[in-house]
């Protein structure tokens, strides 16, 4: 196998990283619209939460990725290229809950939107990561060699450790768990807190990420850790110790606020 491995459709001939990452953006947000529920906040907010999330993502996803290595960081005008072009997607998630967070506070929304982007947001990070599988070494998002049964030789005869499908499977998996969590008690008229399927998720996603990053090539430059992996300790914290799932009684009590038009302050 020859990588990256180009997608010929036709006469045309796409690189896979750009065909995977488009389907990600397009199929997730249509999980988003084909799953979210209806409520009684006013579509123009909801249309600023996902502003927010974007915007919040974008620069996220990007500053956390310049401090991979701070050397490079310090000499910009060498690498402007290189720091312009990577991003990641650790700092893309918390960067976009930053981003919702503010948006929400701006638009007077007080109830959990999250658990409407947490499937979408699984999904489209699996396709994405097909992308970069097929890309091969130029991704960066391989893993370190090894010896083990799951090494993959990405061609130039090294086999390594194909981080990018360890996290496929997991998110596969982790999306059918959570599905089949949500299923059961809805089931069993015991509906999950609003919000707890979204801090689960991105919970799970972290604490994977922190551990499969110890076996990536990327500069461990904190502590024993690399940017990644420090602010998936600093997520998970945040998920911890301050993000709380509301009980259907505090929802109700919210939504009848905000439906009254005073909205409660975050």
């Amino acid at each position: 196998m020859h990588f990256p491995v180009y997608i010929h459709i036709g006469s045309l001939v796409i690189h896979p990283h750009v065909l995977f990452e488009s389907l990600a953006y397009f199929i997730g947000f249509r999980i988003y619209l084909w799953t979210r529920r209806k409520t009684e906040i006013p579509s123009k907010n909801m249309f600023w939460v996902i502003v927010g999330a974007a915007v919040g993502a974008a620069l996220g996803s990007k500053l956390l990725y310049w401090f991979e290595n701070p050397s490079i960081l310090i000499s910009f005008w060498d690498h402007g290229k290189e720091l312009l072009g990577g991003k990641t997607i650790v700092g893309g998630l918390l960067g976009g809950l930053i981003g919702v967070e503010l948006a929400k506070k701006w638009v007077g929304i007080t109830r959990s939107t999250g658990d409407d982007f947490a499937f979408p947001l699984l999904i489209a990070i699996a396709i994405g990561r097909i992308g970069c599988f097929l890309t091969g070494l130029d991704d960066h998002t391989h893993g370190i060699p090894t010896d083990w049964i799951t090494g993959f030789d990405y061609g130039d005869g090294i086999p390594r450790h194909p981080t990018q499908l360890y996290e496929i499977g997991f998110l596969s998996l982790f999306v059918i768990l959570l599905f089949l969590i949500k299923k059961v008690r809805n089931r069993r008229s015991q509906p999950l807190p609003d919000g707890a399927i979204y801090q689960w998720s991105m919970f799970g996603y972290l604490f994977f990420r922190f551990w499969v990053d110890f076996i990536k090539p990327t500069p461990h430059l904190y502590l024993g850790m690399n940017n990644i992996q420090v602010a998936c300790v600093l997520g998970m914290m945040y998920f911890i110790f301050v993000y709380k799932p509301q009980k259907p009684q505090e929802q109700a009590i919210k939504s009848n606020t905000y439906r009254e038009g005073k909205p409660n302050s975050l």
